[in-house]
């Protein structure tokens, strides 16, 4: 079995790279922390003109129709840059939830514009502290109304439609949730910015009163569904975490081969020696995961949830455990505000709570292998 990347995706690889390097620097996050806006429109224009939004978009629905190998690869440049834009509300959740739960009508109205730039989505799920369950769920959805407050939501002070996982009956547990699709423009829907640890990336409380809704997907699928997205954006989200986790490590090591203490570069300490070896493992054992994920993606393989719960895991601890030896490893200067350090730090703290807190995607680890232990 061959878990590699084909020659045209590492072009495309390589070109976004290429691409991110020239148009999106730290100096870009910089401005937005510095600033009021939620992303940077002109890198998501621009973004959108390379045609990124519709990489796994079937043609039909206007997309490009390459599929999810290629959108991983676009996923991990996106990460090494810390890429300021909606693209995983938009791309990893939005558009996936159309593709496995929408009608025809609904992928046809509503893809090309995600596709083309000129949408921005978002998925809002939580009401409150903690794990999202179906038993908290109190957002209601009947008569094409919905109601009821969602909270962190990603990327929501920019969204231009979110999908809301809300209750459609009265049944006990996910048998009662349904997928409701919101145009947050619309009347009887009130958003409040929220502030987070990652300013380049919005995040907003979304109210709805009455507010005009369409059904996505069927009622008393609405749990179902929202764990199909959830494991295939865990897996895309993996790679952007392994893209940011790689750049710690790179960082790190740069500055220790260049700062002497002692008359000699730091890097010949055995305790920095140690941080870098460290983080190398995590960050492979992360790739090796991901790259599992991204072959269960692409084929819909049975193994799907348990690559996403296991890709899930290793990526977030990587870039988590990596953002943080890298501001060690540069000393005091590591903790200031001009040193790069901290965006990735905060960077790996947004993302390893966007998709849940690791101890739901630890517990679906061990589910999914029992499961397949005892299969």
């Amino acid at each position: 079995m061959n878990f590699d990347f084909s020659d045209d995706q590492k072009q495309i690889k390589d070109q976004a790279r290429k691409f991110l390097s020239e148009k999106c620097t730290t100096k870009t996050v910089r401005k937005l922390y510095e600033g009021t806006a939620g992303y940077d429109a002109v890198l998501w224009k621009q973004i959108a003109e390379m045609g990124w939004m519709g990489t796994a978009i079937p043609e039909e629905f206007g997309g490009l129709g390459l599929g999810y190998l290629e959108l991983c690869v676009v996923a991990e440049e996106l990460g090494r840059a810390l890429a300021p834009v909606p693209f995983s509300s938009t791309v990893y959740v939005f558009a996936e939830a159309l593709l496995a739960a929408g009608t025809d009508e609904q992928k046809k109205r509503l893809l090309p514009k995600v596709a083309s730039g000129e949408l921005i989505g978002c998925l809002a799920r939580s009401e409150g502290a903690g794990a999202v369950l179906p038993k908290n769920i109190r957002a209601s959805f009947k008569g094409g109304r919905l109601s009821g407050t969602k909270i962190a939501v990603a990327d929501g002070m920019d969204a231009d439609y979110a999908v809301v996982l809300a209750r459609a009956s009265e049944e006990a547990g996910e048998r009662g949730l349904q997928l409701a699709l919101v145009d947050l423009k619309s009347a009887g829907v009130k958003r409040r910015k929220v502030t987070s640890l990652d300013p380049s990336r919005g995040t907003a409380e979304l109210t709805f009163d009455n507010a005009n809704a369409e059904a996505l997907g069927k009622a008393g699928e609405g749990w179902q569904n929202t764990s199909r997205v959830l494991d295939r954006a865990a897996i895309l989200m993996a790679f952007e975490q392994v893209g940011g986790a790689d750049v710690c490590l790179v960082m790190a090591k740069d500055y220790a081969m260049s700062r002497y203490a002692f008359g000699r570069p730091i890097a010949s300490f055995q305790a920095i020696k140690h941080k870098l070896a460290d983080m190398y493992v995590g960050n492979e054992l992360a790739r090796s995961n991901a790259y599992y994920g991204a072959w269960a993606l692409s084929t819909g393989a049975r193994e799907l949830p348990l690559a996403a719960a296991a890709a899930r895991v290793s990526a977030t601890q990587a870039f988590d455990f990596a953002s943080k030896e890298s501001i060690q490893t540069h000393g005091g200067i590591g903790f200031t505000w001009e040193a790069d350090c901290h965006f990735y730090y905060k960077r790996s703290k947004q993302l390893g709570l966007a998709l849940g807190p690791q101890r739901v995607w630890k517990d679906k680890l061990v589910g999914e292998l029992e499961t397949s232990n005892a299969a």
